[in-house]
């Protein structure tokens, strides 16, 4: 393959490992990223082209598909805090769903018709039934989850008006890290449970907090569906291979169907790395649904995908690696 391709957001978490996955399989890679939450050292291998700058930079997008000519655009660049998007709202609808927009006018003007959309579970809000499926109501409860939703909208449109063609992938809790240990999840502020239990263990933070004890669920914390980044890296590799064959449009969950509880996760650190994990049991959080877990039916049936890594004590595993590693926490050094 000599496809070129771009990819927003190619130097954050689940981009980058995606990155590493499409240049193995021959695409010419243009990752382009204003470096907020991205890496410049995530970007590993020979040959990516590393471009800073922001997604609503028309004059720099011009650029980029006139020397380039991209067959496709694979789109990470997103905030992605929660609580942040409640307090300030009008920073996530200006970068997460506005400044897409110009992405889109100038993949209008060069024909660049294939857009694989990193979308989320989020969009979903607290669901109706569980496991989700695709044909549950979208209701987000939250500005994050809307502004992602937002941009599912303005794709189905575009496809209407000038053949735009379009995965959007809503994956659930994004986990581990690359088997080789190079790259990882290196967020600031970390959020996620499973770094989080792991820093418990390194001393970064003094404990791990458990919000709630009591839900409706075998051990009363909530359960949600992990799913390894290099499986996500996989389904984006698959959504840019339907597209570019000339598949139709598609928007589907990705998640193993594996409920774990925030115990199980616990527990697993604790099996995976020999020691005790510091716990803090306090108060349920607003918000938190008892249990996300997902139907992957579509990307199987549509896509030919599946999660592989479906024990979270491989995902619990690799993270442990690269918090271990040379690189974690040097990205930037």
């Amino acid at each position: 393959m000599q496809d070129s391709i771009l990819v927003t957001g190619g130097a954050g978490y689940i981009g980058s490992h995606t990155v590493r996955l499409l240049a193995s399989q021959g695409f010419r890679i243009v990752v382009l990223d204003n470096l907020v939450f991205g890496h410049e050292g995530a970007i590993v291998d020979e040959g990516v082209e590393l471009v800073r700058g922001d997604v609503g930079d028309k004059k720099l997008l011009e650029k980029l598909f006139s020397e380039h000519g991209f067959s496709a655009v694979v789109h990470f660049a997103a905030y992605a805090y929660v609580g942040e998007s409640v307090t300030d709202p009008l920073k996530y609808y200006r970068n997460n769903t506005a400044e897409p927009l110009t992405l889109l006018e100038v993949m209008q003007a060069h024909g660049c018709r294939s857009f694989v959309f990193s979308s989320t579970c989020a969009t979903y809000g607290v669901p109706e039934s569980v496991p989700i499926r695709e044909t549950n109501p979208q209701d987000p409860i939250n500005p994050y989850g809307r502004s992602k939703l937002m941009v599912e909208w303005i794709l189905r449109d575009c496809e209407h008006a000038w053949g735009l063609k379009s995965a959007c992938l809503r994956y659930f809790n994004a986990s581990g890290s690359s088997e080789d240990g190079k790259i990882g999840e290196d967020h600031d502020p970390e959020t996620h449970l499973i770094p989080r239990v792991l820093m418990a263990l390194t001393g970064e933070i003094p404990h791990v907090d458990v919000f709630g004890t009591d839900y409706p669920t075998p051990d009363g914390t909530c359960i949600r569906d992990y799913i390894h980044v290099d499986d996500l890296a996989d389904a984006h590799f698959r959504a840019l291979e339907h597209l570019m064959k000339g598949g139709d449009s598609v928007r589907c969950n990705l998640g193993t169907g594996v409920g774990v509880s925030v115990k199980e996760i616990i527990q697993a650190a604790e099996e995976v790395t020999g020691r005790k994990v510091p716990v803090k049991y306090g108060e349920r959080r607003a918000g938190d649904p008892p249990a996300l877990l997902a139907d992957p039916w579509l990307a199987k049936e549509v896509l030919g995908w599946e999660a592989r890594r479906k024990d979270v004590r491989d995902m619990v595993r690799t993270a442990w690696k690269w918090m271990n590693g040379p690189n974690h926490g040097r990205f930037d050094a």
